[in-house]
């Protein structure tokens, strides 16, 4: 675990980009602290240490899914995102739950790996410098003698000024060979132990390399890579993710409310979304899974949910289930003034997207503090009239407001643009009066 800050902290790192919902930050703050707690535990307690699991309670567009992502990046934890509905579609069996864990073990490997090339990032640039110098000397060698520290400076230099923009280089790369075995899907073979990309390793093509030209800083990119490659430990990288991913884990799962059964009901679809529970149960309980890259166990992957349960309850949820997640939060329909501080506060706001989007055709971007609050007001209008989607509306009301500015700043159109409230009520008011439009459009 690499966080080690207290509630409050985390709860501070999450108002960053979230707005509201208070009690679900505090919910998730403790949850990441005692997972950091629980490392620091010494003797046999630790292992009997279990994540209190979450369901998150809410309508769509509040911010329940941002709040697990959120946690994971602060957390610097393998995340994944599930939903849940898809267990029970046709064509899925039981075991098929398991691809969640395995999809985590992915998304460990993938943070372990660029963790590590990043470590290693600085040898690896000069050996490529080394291997690019070479090359570009005339010579061919896939290794090459190491620069001393006055020539790499020099060579650094002459690519900075441009020396080589207009040089290509022959640079061999590994042959990725057989690519239709990589797209190969076949479910469950982790279960047999079978890596098809280890399995054609030994056919013509597989482990080899090819020669390819490009211009010198695209060469030194390619080399950097290999080189870094050949830095990393791979088996070093498949410990630590499977040692992250078992402890550090999270694993959200979206639209948990589509799988509990309604009123009690045992027949059609509600016997297969109570499989879908049953098949789900011994992994959020605890148990071991087979991957391509090992056993892992899911005793302390912690497991957040999600729903609306509009339909539903979390009451309707197998008891053993329930069980399994003591801690539920609901989450507050936004209003007007959330949506207006959505729209300001959080660092990567939409309008903060907009402004930097188009600051890239040379165009700057000023939006009126009445004009957002005119905004807010149309979204939290159209939201009321028709399916309330919460933060999402203000995409779709953004883009068409923006519509006609965004197509023609590549034209070398308007370079200063003012949002006022007219402005917003020219682009949009027709629009959300039409209320049978905004529906199709909105």
């Amino acid at each position: 675990m690499r966080s080690s800050l207290s509630p409050r902290e985390i709860v501070s790192e999450l108002d960053r980009y979230i707005v509201g919902q208070a009690r679900a930050k505090r919910a998730v703050a403790i949850a990441l602290r005692n997972r950091w707690r629980r490392q620091q535990v010494q003797g046999e307690l630790k292992d009997d240490i279990t994540p209190k699991n979450i369901i998150l309670i809410g309508p769509t567009g509040v911010g329940k899914t941002e709040i697990a992502r959120r946690l994971a990046r602060l957390a610097g934890a393998p995340f994944v995102k599930v939903e849940a509905s898809k267990f029970t579609e046709v064509g899925y069996v039981g075991r098929d739950v398991e691809s969640m864990v395995r999809d985590l073990v992915e998304a460990a490997i993938a943070l372990v790996r660029d963790e590590e090339m990043e470590r290693v990032k600085g040898r690896a640039l000069e050996a490529a410098e080394d291997r690019l110098h070479e090359l570009v000397k005339g010579g061919g060698r896939s290794s090459a003698p190491r620069l001393s520290d006055a020539d790499r400076e020099k060579f650094r230099a002459q690519l900075d000024a441009g020396t080589f923009d207009d040089t290509t280089v022959e640079v061999e790369v590994q042959d990725q060979g057989l690519t239709f075995v990589r797209n190969f899907s076949g479910q469950g073979l982790e279960e047999l132990g079978v890596n098809l990309q280890d399995l054609f390793k030994g056919f013509p093509g597989q482990g080899r390399t090819k020669k390819r030209r490009a211009p010198v800083r695209d060469a030194l990119k390619l080399l950097e890579g290999e080189e870094a490659g050949r830095l990393v430990d791979q088996d070093r990288v498949t410990r630590d993710a499977l040692k992250r991913a078992e402890n550090d884990g999270i694993i959200f799962l979206d639209e948990i409310d589509k799988i509990a059964s309604r009123e009690g009901g045992k027949h059609g679809p509600d016997v297969s979304r109570e499989g879908v529970q049953r098949d789900l149960l011994p992994i959020v309980e605890g148990s071991t899974v087979t991957t391509k890259y090992g056993p892992l166990k899911t005793d302390h992957v912690l497991f957040i949910a999600a729903g609306a349960f509009h339909v539903s309850k979390p009451s309707d949820l197998i008891p053993e289930l329930q069980g399994r997640f003591p801690i539920r939060v609901e989450l507050e329909p936004l209003t007007g003034t959330d949506l207006v501080r959505i729209l300001k506060e959080p660092k990567n706001s939409l309008l903060k997207q907009y402004t930097a989007l188009l600051a890239v055709e040379g165009v700057t971007l000023t939006v009126q503090d009445d004009a957002i609050d005119e905004l807010a007001r149309l979204a939290q209008q159209v939201n009321e009239r028709s399916q309330n989607i919460g933060a999402r509306r203000l995409h779709t009301i953004l883009e068409r407001l923006l519509e006609e500015v965004s197509f023609g700043a590549g034209d070398g159109g308007q370079k200063d643009v003012r949002i006022d409230v007219p402005f917003v009520r020219l682009r949009l008011a027709d629009l959300v009066k039409d209320e049978d439009l905004s529906k199709y459009i909105l």
